[in-house]
């Protein structure tokens, strides 16, 4: 388990990586800084998919890192 661990991590950690990528919020510089839309926008098909794998990957990272901590 001890081995296992890290490397389930090591593999976690770059499909969040993935999808925190793939998300894209806005275009432009002004995005950076805070800048938002003027419109309300929904999450719909694969945009809603990345949206709920990117919170599904954080929670799984933060479990085992603490799983990791306590063997």
């Amino acid at each position: 388990m001890a081995t296992i661990l890290p490397i389930a991590q090591i593999i976690i950690a770059a499909l969040l990586i993935i999808a925190v990528l793939f998300q894209n919020r806005g275009s432009g510089l002004s995005s950076v800084f805070g800048g938002e839309s003027t419109f309300y926008h929904t999450r719909r098909g694969a945009e809603k998919f990345i949206f709920w794998a990117t919170i599904i990957l954080a929670i799984l990272f933060i479990a085992a890192s603490v799983a990791y901590f306590f063997i």
